[in-house]
C-alpha cells in the first residue's frame, strides 16, 4: 500500500483532496471517509469510482444551467412581441427550475389568465409557493388539481396539499389526507412531511416509523435513485436523531 502511494505521489493526494470534496459536498454512506483517509490514494480511487463517477449524470443536469439560462433570455425577449400563455408558461418552468419562484409565480399567473385548463400550471405555481412558504396561497391550486387528478403527478400533489393544511394549523385535515396518500405513494417527501406532522403533534414513535420508512428504502435503490434521494435521507436521519 505505501509502495503504491509512493508510486502516484503527489497525484495520491490530489486524488485524496478531490474524494473528500466529494464526500463534503454529497454525503454518502459516512464509512467512505475512513476508505478515502486510511487506504490512502487506493481509497480514494475506489470512492471516485463507485461513488463520483456515477455523479456524472448529475453534473451533466447541472450543466444545463447554462443553456436554460440562455433560454430564459430569449423568452424574455420573445415575450415583448408574443405575450402567448405558451412562452409565459415555458418561461415559468424556467424561472422555476433556476430557483426564481416569485418571477415563476408571476408568469403562471399570466399563463393562466388565458390558458385556464391545464392543470401543469396550477400545480407548479402551487410549488412555488411552497417553496416560499406562502402555504395558504398554495391551497387552492392543490386542491382544483387533486380535484381534477387525485393521483397527479404520482399522488405528489396531494401529499403537498396535505403538508399545506398541515402548515397552517389544520392537523386533522392534514392527517386523513396523508392517510389517504400515504396508502398508494412511496414519495420520500410525502412520508418526511407526514413525519414532521406527526413530531409536531408529540407523536413521536408514530414519526419514529415514517423517518424511518424513508431509510428503508435506500438499500433496494439502484445507485442513480439512491442519490437523487439523499436529501430525503439526510432530512430523515436530522429528524430520527431530533426526536426523543
Amino acid at each position: 500500500m505505501g509502495f503504491f502511494s509512493y508510486f502516484l505521489y503527489p497525484w495520491g493526494i490530489i486524488l485524496q483532496g478531490l474524494a473528500v470534496i466529494h464526500f463534503i459536498r454529497r454525503r454518502p454512506d459516512n464509512f467512505w471517509i475512513f476508505v478515502i483517509l486510511f487506504l490512502g490514494p487506493p481509497g480514494a480511487i475506489l470512492y471516485l469510482l463507485l461513488e463520483a463517477l456515477p455523479d456524472l449524470g448529475l453534473l451533466r443536469e447541472s450543466a444545463r444551467v447554462f443553456p436554460r439560462r440562455s433560454r430564459i433570455r430569449e423568452l424574455e425577449a420573445a415575450i415583448r412581441d408574443n405575450p402567448s400563455a405558451g412562452n409565459y408558461e415555458e418561461l415559468a418552468d424556467l424561472y422555476m427550475d433556476d430557483g426564481r419562484f416569485t418571477d415563476a409565480r408571476e408568469c403562471y399567473n399570466r399563463a393562466l389568465s388565458s390558458r385556464p385548463d391545464s392543470l401543469d400550471p396550477y400545480c407548479r405555481r402551487a410549488v412555488c409557493a411552497v417553496q416560499m412558504g406562502d402555504y395558504k396561497i398554495a391551497i387552492p391550486d392543490l386542491e382544483r388539481v387533486v380535484a381534477a387528478d387525485a393521483d397527479y403527478d404520482f399522488y405528489r400533489a396531494a401529499g403537498l396539499l396535505a403538508h399545506c393544511y398541515a402548515q397552517i394549523g389544520l392537523h386533522a385535515k392534514a392527517e386523513a389526507l396523508f392517510q389517504q396518500v400515504t396508502k398508494i405513494s412511496t414519495l420520500s417527501e410525502t412520508y418526511y412531511n407526514y413525519a414532521m406532522l406527526l413530531s409536531a403533534e408529540g407523536r413521536n414513535a408514530e414519526a419514529r416509523q415514517w423517518a424511518q420508512r424513508i431509510l428503508e428504502k435506500k438499500p433496494n435503490m439502484p445507485g442513480y435513485l439512491r442519490r437523487r434521494e439523499r436529501p430525503w435521507f439526510r432530512k430523515a436521519e436530522g429528524l430520527l436523531k431530533r426526536l426523543p
